[in-house]
């Protein structure tokens, strides 16, 4: 008899493990998106949702969508972008510190008698 209800509550208990985990597993492209504060949370999570549902045939797809956005480089797979404002940037300080120079040394001829 003990061991009728305790084979009861086992199968109940499993069933109930089994069911919360594949939930859990579906809101891992979710949690990915919400650690990298990614700009479509909610449509990752609606659609890990809809996975559940379509038998898992979006999850792969929505694990792939919410890795490939970084905070830091957006949708790129390089900062090539950065690097080219960051030239830019580079050579304009140096056409400015050339044009101080220039600056200064004609203040320097015209102080001097």
């Amino acid at each position: 008899m003990f061991l009728d209800y305790f084979a009861l509550f086992l199968v109940f208990f499993v069933f109930i493990i089994i069911f919360y985990g594949i939930i859990v597993i579906h809101d891992i492209p979710y949690e990915i998106a919400v650690k990298r504060n990614h700009p479509h949370q909610d449509a990752i999570h609606a659609t890990g949702w809809v996975s559940l549902f379509t038998l898992h045939a979006l999850w792969p797809f929505l694990w792939i969508w919410a890795t490939l956005y970084r905070e830091d480089r957006g949708w790129g797979f390089s900062n090539s972008e950065k690097n080219r404002h960051r030239d830019d940037l580079s050579s304009q300080l140096h056409d400015l510190n050339k044009t101080v120079a220039q600056l200064q040394k004609q203040l320097a001829d015209k102080e001097q008698p």
